[in-house]
Parts: C-alpha cells; structure tokens; sequence
C-alpha cells in the first residue's frame, strides 16, 4: 500500500504543481501488487517533473468492480431476436425484433425510428413484416372454410344467396356473422371493424331481405312506393360503389336503387327524384341536406337509415348536416317500434375506427342505451396480414424513391395496381405532372376536380384501365380496391384514422394477398405519429388515442344570472 500512497500523492502534487501538463500525458493503470519496488515507487515521484508523462495508480479493488460492472450490463442485456421470424426488420440488425418475443409490460421498446428527427437519419429504414397469409376476418385453410355458416344459416332468403353465388362470395366473415343477426332481430347497430373486412354486405343483405319480405306482406300499400331505407356515404364515388352493390342484389326482386351526390346542382337532384321513388337512396350529406330542405323525398315510411364511413361523417366537416338529416328521420329505440303502421326507421352505424362523437350526435334523436356496439378484435391494430415499410426521406427525393418503388414492383411482381396519397390536391397534380415526364401512366382524384370530372376515374382504375391512382385521402374513405398490390403514402397520414384508412386499401376480403404499404416520412410531425405505431407494433396493441365506446354527452351547465 506504501508504493499505492507515494503514487497517488506524486501524481496529485504533478497535477496541482504542473501547469504546463497536458491532459493526454497523464496514464491511469491499476496497481499490480501492494508490495512495489522502490524503482516503482521512485519512477512514480519522478514522474510530477514538466513534459514527462503523470502516472496515476488505481487500486486493485476499483478496477475490479468496474470489471464486474461492465460483464453484468453485457451478461443482462436484452435481445429481442429469437428464432423464427422477424417482426420489425431494421436497417440496424440490433434493433430487429421477432415473432416470437415478447415485451414486458414496463419494458421501453428500441425504436428504430428513435434518432428520426435528425438530420443525419434520412435513408433510415424500417419494415413491419406481415406475419399472417390472410386477414384476421378470413378462414385460413379449407378445414376452418367448411366449420364456417354459411349465408343460408343466417336466415337470408335463397335469391338473395345466390346472387352472392354469382358475386363468388359464399361464406360471410366475422363481421358479417356478428352483425347480420343482430340486424334481423331489428336492433340498432353501432359496427366498427377493420377495413376490407365486408361491412357494406353486413348492412346490405339484411336491408334488401326486410325490404322483399315487407313487399311480399299483405300490409304492402304499392300505390304509396316511397323511400324505404337510406344509406349516408362521405364521397360520391363510394356512392356509386354502394350503389352498384345494392342494385345486384336487389336484381331478383324489383327492387329500385338511385344514388344523389353533391357538385351536380339543385337541377340534377331533383330530375333524380322526379320519377318513381327509389326504394333505397344511397346519398352524400349536402346532397340529401339540400332534397329535404326542398322537400323532394318523404321518410314517412323509411325503414333503415345507414350512416357508413361513420369516423368521417361524425366528423366536425359532416356532423351538422349528418344531425340535420337525423332530425328529419324517426329513429326507433327499441325492435318493437320498427314493425306496423307509424313504424320508426332502423339506426345502422358502421365505421373501420370508433366514431368520436357519436354519442353526442345520437343521444339527441335515439336512446344511446338501445344501441348494440359491434367491434372486431383487431380495430385500431395493425393489419397483421400487411407489409407495412417506413423510410426516412428527403422532400426532394420522394419522386424518385416513388419512381423506384413502381419499377421494383414490375419486375419483381409483375407489375399491379397502385394507389398514392397526397395529403393536398395541389400536391396531386404536382406529382401527376412529373410522373407524366417519366412516362408513368396514371389517373388523379381529389376533392376539388368538377364533379363531371370526377365521375367515371375510380371505376376506370377498379376496371384496370390505368393501374396508377393519384389521390387525396377522397379515395381512402370506403372504397373498394381489392385489385391493389401496392399503397403509397408520398405525404404521410396527419392522423391515426387517416393511416388505418390508407393501410386499408391493400389486404381486402377477396383482393390480393401479398399487398404492401410503404411511406416516406419527412418532417418532425411526421415521426412522432411513426414512433407511435411503431411502439404499437411492437407491442402488439391498438394505437393510441382512439375511441372504442359511446359515450354519453356532458350536461351543458346554464349559468343563471342572479
């Protein structure tokens, strides 16, 4: 210990004394012994004399324990790759997750998306692999195909089953297993599951059946035909995808289906409604604001009122015109009241995310306590059936990884369907005059083209006239695009909804199987929504921030002026 004292004292004494000393010239190294020779001890005190180099000795005891200190972090780090396959896919192999690990309740994931918001992260990558072949909505073998009901055991009528025959449609999914009875029973639904899961057949069939059986009744009066079931869509083009569903299965029974949009003028709703009086009316909110303020349709004798794309119509945007229309109607409260003469319409709700604001809205024109909320396992998760890619870009190099991403697509896969989305229409035309220049073929939708414009450009794209689809989130609300590989978010989602919404466009119940979704993240705010599903993701729970309950509105406090 002796040569330990006189070592730390000389190199005390030639930090304090030395002031010419360099930093770089002092050596740290434990000592080898307690009984050192006095060479050591003397090299030790010679050691404090300008321009030579400082030794100070460290016991044996502290540099063991720093020893152990650094063998327990290595011994106790967590590795989150085990075999099998990989979940989260990195550019960083250390931050790769698998299937099979999972994370602990109070364990703080490693972001790949971490360090995002610096500038040195662009060409930072991610994937989130899909790890199922199909849709949680979907049997995945034969074997779970023939356990399933079929249309028949849901008490539809034989026309209405074969026309889905026709449709190679022939067993229903979750959704419409949970949703199709409870709509028979004449009770008001709230349906909120994932997208592409067939929520439009899970209104439809039981509509079109009530329909046929009220005609067929001898309370029939067919010489007062007026509109007898009304379904409320966002867009004009989800519209005519409505429309043109319903008029196949209402081909076996006469029935008559007309669709009323906005951007036409008050000429054209009103030639709509100048002949017979459709028996269901698919229609847009300002649409069928302006016919019943106008006073062109009577709901006397309606029977079903649907609101689809729910999140959107609930939406600040909508939901004074939705709660105008509302008051218009006479909403059943209870199963009772929608049968015999003065019968009250039908209340059906249905959305891929839980509408926020519903209560509100509903509270004032039905008893939320008769309303019979459906929701899917997976709502708000991640679509487990789809590759989802994330990658850190620069706003000037979007157009070319876009150009990359349509040319890796034609060689590996052949080629297929395509949808972009910007986030504002001028953005759209933008990036369909560049992808002009390099000879990409595409069509453009967004929200502020003419309505005659409009009309005709997404049923071309489903037809597979042109397989690139530029758009604005117009054509993320509903629509169906089984025949799409490939969805690109050129300007990433502002919210959740707007995500789950895009994502939804690929994995669809009889579309292509291996759809992928990949998005270019460029700003600040684009990254914290990024941190946010990637957390989600490998976790293995909903996103963040959304609503899964009705819930009732707050009491508004008068203020009595004393």
């Amino acid at each position: 210990m002796h040569s330990v004292k006189v070592g730390c004292l000389a190199a005390s004494r030639a930090l304090s004394s030395s002031r010419t000393l360099r930093p770089d010239s002092v050596k740290v190294f434990a000592c080898c012994g307690l009984h050192g020779s006095v060479g050591q001890t003397r090299s030790c005190q010679t050691a404090a004399t300008p321009g030579e180099t400082a030794v100070i000795r460290i016991p044996r005891y502290m540099q063991t324990r720093v020893d152990n200190v650094k063998q327990t972090r290595g011994k106790f780090k967590i590795n989150t790759i085990k075999g099998g396959r990989i979940l989260i896919q990195s550019k960083d192999p250390n931050l790769n997750q698998s299937v099979g690990y999972i994370l602990g309740k109070f364990e703080q994931p490693s972001l790949c998306s971490k360090g995002w918001k610096h500038n040195k992260s662009f060409g930072d990558y991610f994937t989130i692999n899909n790890i199922k072949a199909v849709a949680p909505f979907v049997a995945e073998n034969q074997e779970d195909v023939e356990q399933q009901a079929s249309f028949s055991n849901l008490r539809i009528c034989k026309e209405l089953v074969e026309a889905l025959d026709k449709m190679n449609i022939t067993h229903p999914t979750t959704v419409q297993l949970q949703t199709i009875p409870k709509v028979m029973k004449g009770q008001n639904i709230v349906c909120a599951a994932e997208t592409g899961s067939g929520k439009t057949l899970s209104y439809l069939l039981p509509v079109v059946h009530r329909l046929q059986a009220d005609k067929e009744s001898e309370t029939y009066d067919e010489g007062a035909h007026k509109i007898r079931a009304v379904v409320l869509v966002p867009s004009r083009e989800l519209a005519e995808q409505v429309a043109a569903v319903s008029r196949t299965l209402c081909a076996p029974f006469g029935l008559l289906t007309k669709t009323v949009g906005g951007g036409r003028g008050v000429g054209h709703i009103k030639m709509v409604f100048k002949g017979d009086q459709p028996d269901i009316l698919v229609a847009t909110p300002g649409a069928l604001v302006k016919a019943l303020r106008r006073r062109y349709l009577d709901f006397s004798e309606l029977s079903f009122f649907v609101v689809d794309e729910a999140d959107t119509m609930f939406d600040p945007s909508f939901s004074d015109m939705l709660e105008n229309i509302l008051l218009h109607t006479n909403i059943a409260s209870n199963p009772k009241e929608i049968r015999g003469p003065g019968h009250k319409a039908q209340l059906l709700v249905v959305g891929a995310t839980f509408p926020g604001g519903v209560g509100e809205v509903l509270s004032k024109v039905t008893d939320l306590g008769s309303m019979v909320v459906i929701k899917s396992k997976m709502l708000h998760f991640l679509m487990p059936h789809v590759k989802q890619t994330f990658l850190k870009v620069k706003g000037a190099d979007k157009i070319l990884e876009l150009h990359q991403a349509l040319k890796m697509l034609q060689q590996d896969k052949g080629g297929g369907a395509v949808v972009v989305f910007c986030n504002k229409s001028a953005t759209v035309n933008w990036l369909g005059y560049s992808l002009e220049e390099m000879g990409v073929q595409h069509v453009r939708l967004q929200g502020e083209m003419p309505a005659v414009v409009r009309a005709g450009i997404f049923r071309s794209f489903q037809k597979g006239t042109v397989d690139v689809l530029i758009c604005t989130d117009i054509a993320s609300r509903g629509l169906d695009t089984s025949r799409v590989r490939l969805v690109v978010n050129y300007d990433f989602p502002e919210t959740h909804t707007d995500y789950i919404h895009r994502a939804g466009r690929v994995g669809r119940a009889g579309g292509v199987e291996d759809g992928e979704v990949l998005s270019f993240v460029t700003h600040l705010w684009d990254v914290e929504l990024v941190q946010k599903i990637e957390t989600a993701a490998r976790r293995r729970t909903s996103l963040p921030g959304m609503e899964s309950d009705i819930h009732k509105p707050k009491p508004k406090v008068v203020e009595v002026e004393g």
